[in-house]
């Protein structure tokens, strides 16, 4: 035995796939052309993956336009001008807005997880966007005819499909919830952060403790272009309503953080009741391929905070959780994975587990 250890989910697409989402977006290629691309893309990602030694795999997202707009793109009743997020390096991506009701998914991420599978010869996991990053979606002023209770219902219903298509797929699930961070930098007073954790709870609520044992949360900064949005918001204002969230794994990015020490000690005193905390080993967005030395260590320093019974390690966060985004070589994103698997099998033999 070792300690669990997992991916957050997305892998830089290949520069053949990039492309060919550009060119079918500009109406040069057919759909058959760039299906023929994704499948490549996934299967050698998948192949990739298992060479890392990883026991818990995902296809990489390589389908998903971004990791937070996958359910709604192609729908009719959107529009520009939503949400932006500011990134520190100065460039932004731009929610869309919902322009009428009702709202309804166009993909389920259970789609993108039977098409990993036939490739797949270890556990996948698959990553859902948080129904609360979707809520950013209705617009301030609202929908004629369509209140924003009536929106939160169909959000809630179509969140809940989402997850229980994926956990019939025998696939863990871990609920992307960069914004919690973020939307403290919004609202300070930690209004929208409670909101969030509410409305992510009614959907969690609808599953049995037995489902929830199977479903995580991940946080962090948010990472793209190698910047990030929201590091500068202290761990110590989101941690305890992170920790409300009804869920049985909780995945945090810690490597890049600058003091570990600090937010391992919060962290230990939530690592009870059955929760089991995935800290961040490796940094995607530091283009330096940490040692499997270096990973060791930092789980080493972790379990001086968390009891091993409630440790696993992860990646601090996707590699490429949007679509276009090629800041980061697929060869770097593995050998980072190889590193974090590496140095995850050294400290548990240190540690005993």
């Amino acid at each position: 035995m070792t300690l669990p250890t997992e991916p957050i989910g997305s892998i830089p697409r290949p520069a053949e796939l990039i492309n060919g989402m550009a060119a079918f977006g500009a109406g040069r290629i057919g759909k058959d052309a760039l299906d023929a691309l994704f499948d490549g893309a996934v299967r050698d990602t998948i192949q990739r993956f298992e060479q890392t030694g990883s026991p818990v795999i995902t296809d990489g997202e390589q389908r998903k336009p971004s990791f937070a707009t996958y359910p709604v793109h192609g729908l009719p009743n959107l529009g520009p001008g939503g949400v932006t997020i500011p990134f520190k390096d100065g460039h932004s991506r731009q929610l869309p807005v919902l322009t009428s009701g009702p709202f309804r998914y166009a993909t389920y991420a259970a789609e993108y997880l039977e098409g990993a599978k036939k490739y797949a010869n270890v556990e996948l996991k698959q990553a859902v966007i948080a129904p609360s990053a979707l809520s950013l979606l209705y617009p301030q002023g609202g929908i004629a005819g369509y209140p924003r209770e009536a929106f939160l219902d169909d959000l809630a219903r179509e969140a809940t499909t989402d997850i229980r298509r994926c956990l019939a797929g025998a696939a863990s699930v871990q609920l992307d919830f960069t914004e919690g961070r973020l939307c403290i930098k919004l609202d300070p007073s930690k209004g929208l952060l409670n909101a969030f954790v509410d409305l992510n709870n009614r959907v969690l609520e609808g599953f049995s403790a037995e489902e929830r044992r199977h479903i995580g949360v991940h946080t962090c900064p948010g990472g793209d272009r190698d910047s990030t949005h929201s590091a500068d918001v202290d761990y110590a204002e989101l941690l305890p309503e992170l920790f409300r969230l009804k869920v049985g794994n909780f995945f945090v990015q810690l490597a890049s953080e600058a003091d570990r020490p600090r937010v391992l000690k919060i962290l230990g005193t939530h690592a009870k009741d059955g929760r089991r905390i995935f800290v961040g080993v490796t940094d995607p967005i530091d283009p330096r391929i940490e040692t499997a030395t270096e990973v060791r260590d930092r789980i080493l320093e972790a379990a001086k905070y968390i009891d091993p019974a409630y440790l696993g390690t992860t990646d601090d966060c996707g590699f490429s959780p949007f679509g276009d985004d090629a800041s980061t070589p697929r060869d770097t994103a593995f050998a980072k994975i190889r590193a974090r698997v590496e140095g995850n099998a050294m400290a548990s033999r240190e540690l005993g587990v």
